[in-house]
């Protein structure tokens, strides 16, 4: 094994890594003996020369992110038993061979021992997001393990890291197609038929994250007026429909999200007469419906990414929420998201029972949501739970 730069930590600051947390503040680094180039591995020491563990190096409050707790070599065997294990337990999911379902996620960050890096599948294209140097001087490695799991399954790779890639100096081709060059592609979840656009949607161009709460929509969505706010391109619309709504209207401040919904909704029931999709802005729409709804969606996106603006977001968590818990008629079903990881289960809990309390509606919790299981959490790492949700029932 080559010669690694050795980080030292503080005295008192080794604890977070024996108890297998992934990441290594920077506050918590006494010395670096060595060359600490970014993305490099460096072997991580404690006060008293005891190893802890090695990972990528990089500049920034995350200073280096975990790639093992043993001192390994960081090679193209490594990677192809890192992505070829998370392989086989979506095969243990049942999502590999699932008719109904061709769309899933590959590798989860930390979830699968991979920090930094996110990689989607949809139908035979691979989409992947780095958010460590580390992971993209890696990128060859990555493709590689990716075709020796993946196979003839795979006939797109689209690396999608421009903006989530630090801005480094010499940092190049943050994205482009490191196999085929097809931009988009028709997936299939749960039955129902939608058309991602890699290239152009958000995140990696799917919530593939909200699979089984959208599944869970659609439980409840017989008989009932469902309105689906920062409905994004339909998912929830389509599974609501496909629940037999009432009706279902879709509402999203973004023009081009309101058509790909009206296009969902064709292309999984043409000629529908029970959808309607409003371009407009959700807080003002959602003044103004007393009543006209009986199950309503809220799915916004992340309020806070960061630790410094958590209170301002949580304030707009209790507003949004006490605004649908007013309007919402009796009986309805509430379901209400947070997808920002620097809100806590319990924090959001917070916000939506104080929303309650001020709408003055009695409020049930039939059911807490999380991500589903091809979104792992290391027990290690919590942090990783960033999508919560709660479905209320209100009299």
């Amino acid at each position: 094994m080559n010669e690694r730069t050795r980080i030292v930590l503080k005295s008192g600051k080794d604890q977070s890594l024996r108890r297998f947390h992934p990441w290594v503040f920077s506050g918590a680094i006494k010395k670096i003996n060595g060359p600490a180039q970014e993305g490099v591995v460096v072997d991580v020491y404690d006060n008293n020369d005891e190893f802890l563990a090695m990972g990528h190096y990089q500049d920034g409050s995350i200073a280096i992110r975990v790639l093992s707790f043993d001192p390994v070599e960081v090679d193209q065997q490594f990677w192809d038993e890192k992505i070829g294990s998370a392989w086989k337990l979506r095969e243990k999911l049942g999502l590999v061979s699932d008719p109904g379902t061709n769309v899933f996620r590959w590798v989860n960050a930390e979830g699968d021992g991979l920090p930094g890096l996110i990689i989607d599948y949809y139908n035979g294209a691979v989409v992947i997001q780095m958010h460590s140097i580390g992971m993209y001087r890696n990128l060859e490695s990555i493709k590689e393990s990716l075709l020796k799991s993946g196979g003839e399954r795979i006939h797109t790779i689209y690396n999608k890291s421009e903006s989530t890639l630090p801005d480094k100096p010499g940092i190049t081709d943050r994205s482009g197609f490191l196999l085929g060059n097809q931009e988009t592609g028709e997936v299939l979840e749960n039955g129902f038929r939608f058309n991602v656009n890699w290239m152009q949607g958000q995140k990696t161009g799917f919530f593939i994250d909200q699979r089984e709460n959208r599944k869970l929509v659609g439980k409840w969505s017989g008989g009932r007026r469902v309105l689906n706010m920062f409905g994004y391109t339909g998912g929830f619309s389509v599974y609501g429909l496909g629940g037999d709504a009432a009706l279902v209207h879709s509402v999203d401040s973004s023009g081009k999200a309101i058509d790909l919904t009206r296009q969902h909704v064709e292309m999984n029931f043409p000629e529908e007469n029970r959808h309607e999709a409003f371009a407009v802005d959700a807080f003002n729409f959602i003044k103004e419906i007393k009543n006209k709804y009986d199950l309503i969606i809220l799915d916004p996106p992340a309020f806070a990414k960061h630790q410094n603006v958590l209170s301002n977001a949580l304030q707009g968590y209790k507003r949004l929420n006490q605004k649908a818990l007013e309007q919402i008629a009796p009986g309805g079903i509430l379901f209400t998201f947070s997808c920002s990881q620097a809100v806590s289960r319990e924090n959001f809990r917070k916000s939506v029972f104080v929303a309650a309390a001020n709408a003055r509606r009695k409020v049930r919790i039939l059911y807490q949501l999380s991500q589903p299981p091809d979104h792992p959490v290391s027990i290690f790492h919590l942090e990783g739970e960033y999508l919560k949700g709660l479905v209320l029932e209100v009299e």
